[in-house]
């Protein structure tokens, strides 16, 4: 493999090797996390919490699926965004993709849990560059609301 400041014989001479290292690539490494996954996979897991709660208490059903299907759509965009399909495994908004107990009160820990979302969106979008900031704030606006939907 040839690299840049190796020797190479031209013409009875050594001479050395500059430039790019065209053939020393590493093409298998895989790229970084986008910074946008953790909002991806909150979003999915808050769908499934969701999800869970409607399923053990289905009275809340008409109230929370709605908020669900937002936080799906929501997990849904951002890795499209990202470029990166949904892991494998459970199927995002699942009851079982969630692993979170609720507590006694559902509606207190999806509450809590949607401020927490809330704050981690609006950090996002302070972050996040223009052509991002426009979803994410749409998705902070769409936890805060939910946190009111849920009193």
């Amino acid at each position: 493999m040839l690299r840049a400041g190796a020797l190479v014989v031209v013409g009875g001479a050594a001479v050395p090797l500059t430039g790019c290292d065209l053939f020393d690539r590493d093409d298998d490494k895989p790229s970084p996390p986008d910074p946008l996954e953790p909002l991806a996979a909150e979003a999915a897991a808050l769908a499934a919490r969701h999800r869970a709660a409607a399923a053990a208490d289905p009275a809340l059903a008409d109230r929370l699926t709605p908020i669900a299907d937002a936080h799906q759509a929501h997990a849904d965009e951002l890795r499209r965004v990202i470029g990166r399909p949904a892991p494998s495994g459970a199927p995002t908004g699942t009851p079982e993709a969630s692993g979170a107990a609720e507590p006694a009160d559902p509606l207190a820990g999806l509450r809590e849990a949607e401020r927490v979302g809330r704050d981690n969106a609006a950090k996002a979008c302070a972050a996040a560059p223009v052509e991002r900031a426009a979803l994410l704030g749409s998705i902070a606006a769409a936890r805060a609301t939910h946190v009111e939907a849920l009193k």
